[in-house]
């Protein structure tokens, strides 16, 4: 599988994944963190959620930039490693406010998390984008000297790019099959240590007690039981500034696997950044006299290859916003409708990228076997073909809300034992996350890498890192509107909510098929 492309993509494979897995340990926890530990509503907290998504993609955006001017990708990308590093390390230290409403302290305590999430978003930005450009050079120098052989040799190399773009994600998801189990092992332990039993709506209850004095049926059942395990027992108060410091207090420690895992990565690209090709410097480090003819004629090419660029950008934005979810609407969809008794919601997460592993051979072989037969699929085909799938994931979750009869996820919180039985709702079975991101995954197979992959073909040479960056921050703005999710989740019959996201998939895959041909034309 891996013999036959450039020698530099299973090192910088594994660098992506360790910087994924410590990525992937934060994007598990952060939206149900900001919850229980703040007191944040989940729209508050999914706002904080997008931003920071928003801003780790457009960020990627300056680092092609700078990349790209300062002609040192290497040196862009190990900056990214450190400053990531410095977020994580920030992150992990397990700072507490005495007021958990609102308090001076408090805001201060919440305004340094946000800080440090930038650093993590500008540190991914200086090393994403630039990253992936040097694998999209790889392929670019690997094809030339398949083209010096023939144009036999020159076809096989040039359909090999896809494929590579696939492993390249294949490791990227090793990390992050791993990641969404440390958090909740640690907190889990953690609470354990201290007597206290895990419940995920427990952090929320108790900064609702705090806030207003409630006491629900759930939050004298979770005193009893902590009881049981051996807490020593004082007063409501007490107990509920106990849990939450218990409960964070474990996700911040899985934070210094983050670091850890920054520094790993950190040292395989400095181990073996020989190897990899440096795009800015091979193009500056050639000189040639065009004609006015040749000068106009490449322009109009740039000008195609930039168009068609940014028209399937205009796509990325809508899956992400969909895809996406996993961190948002489907997080809250897991705490609230899934039986996650035995599985923290968060670690449902991990199933995105097990089907990543597990998919990515089977889409390879299935693109191989097509190509072999003479009925090779286009780029901007599996483009369409993956926001159709996308669709079906959210068709499925639309079907299952509206059997269900499910309202909205705030009046479902608010039921009781009693009122859900009266009301005959119930809480659906884990199947339903593994069908929704079967499908998400397959989507996702269809679309992330060979997104990269089309950009990589289509980049003017002189513009890769840009290029990579735009594709990032077209995904960044698609993070953006996020927040929306929990939103339509918590104000309407959760079905309208997947109609929404079901109803833009398959819009943007009737634009994706209107434009293949053209696009088909400039990629070629």
């Amino acid at each position: 599988m891996f013999k036959s492309h450039p020698k530099g993509l299973i090192p910088a494979a594994l660098a992506n994944m360790g910087e994924r897995f410590g990525y992937y340990i934060m994007n598990a926890v952060l939206l149900l963190f900001l919850v229980s530990k703040f007191g944040l509503s989940d729209s508050t907290a999914g706002i904080i959620y997008a931003v920071f998504y928003f801003g780790i993609y457009v960020l990627s955006l300056v680092g092609g930039i700078i990349a790209d001017r300062t002609q040192n990708y290497n040196k862009t990308i190990q900056w990214g490693l450190i400053i990531m590093s410095l977020g994580y390390i920030c992150l992990a230290l397990p700072l507490f406010s005495a007021d958990l409403n609102g308090g001076s302290e408090w805001w201060s305590i919440l305004i340094f998390t946000c800080v440090a999430l930038l650093a993590i978003a500008f540190g991914n930005g200086l090393f994403k984008g630039n990253l992936q450009a040097i694998v999209g050079k790889m392929y670019d120098e690997f094809e030339a000297e398949a083209a010096k052989e023939s144009p036999e040799a020159l076809k096989i190399a040039q359909e090999k790019r896809d494929s590579g773009f696939q492993i390249f994600y294949v490791f990227i998801n090793i990390g992050g099959l791993i990641a969404p189990f440390v958090a909740p092992l640690l907190r889990q332990w953690w609470l354990n240590k201290h007597h206290l039993i895990y419940n995920s709506d427990m952090a929320s209850l108790a900064h609702q007690y705090i806030a207003d004095g409630q006491l629900t049926q759930k939050f004298q059942e979770t005193i009893q039981v902590s009881m049981q395990a051996g807490y020593n027992f004082v007063d409501n108060l007490s107990f509920c500034q106990d849990y939450i410091t218990v409960f964070n207090q474990g996700i911040h420690y899985s934070f210094i696997a983050s670091v850890a895992a920054m520094l790993l990565s950190l040292c395989i690209f400095l181990a073996t950044k020989h190897i990899f090709p440096q795009p800015a410097k091979k193009e500056a480090a050639q000189v040639v006299e065009y004609t006015p003819e040749e000068r106009k004629a490449m322009a109009t090419e740039i000008k195609q290859r930039m168009a068609a660029l940014f028209a399937v950008l205009g796509i990325a934005i809508f899956f992400w916003l969909s895809f996406h979810q996993n961190g948002q609407s489907l997080s809250v969809f897991a705490r609230d409708f899934i039986r996650t008794d035995s599985i923290a919601p968060e670690i449902w997460q991990a199933l995105n990228p097990f089907f990543v592993i597990v998919l990515t051979p089977l889409v390879m072989w299935l693109f191989a076997s097509l190509a072999k037969k003479g009925k090779s699929i286009s780029t901007p085909r599996k483009i369409a073909l993956g926001m159709a799938i996308a669709g079906c994931a959210y068709l499925f979750l639309l079907i299952v809300s509206m059997v269900n009869n499910y309202p909205s996820g705030t009046e479902f919180r608010a039921m009781n034992a009693e009122q859900l039985s009266a009301a005959g709702l119930a809480k659906e079975g884990p199947w339903v996350l593994l069908v929704t991101y079967f499908f998400l995954t397959v989507a996702e197979l269809f679309i992330s890498p060979l997104g990269l992959s089309f950009v990589s073909k289509v980049a003017p040479r002189h513009m890769v890192g840009l290029c990579q960056g735009l594709w990032l921050g077209a995904t960044a703005i698609g993070n953006l509107f996020i927040w929306v999710g929990p939103v339509m989740y918590n104000a309407w019959p959760i079905q309208y909510c997947w109609a929404v996201f079901f109803a833009i998939c398959i819009v943007s895959m009737s634009v994706m098929l209107g434009m293949v041909r053209w696009l088909e034309k400039v990629a070629c």
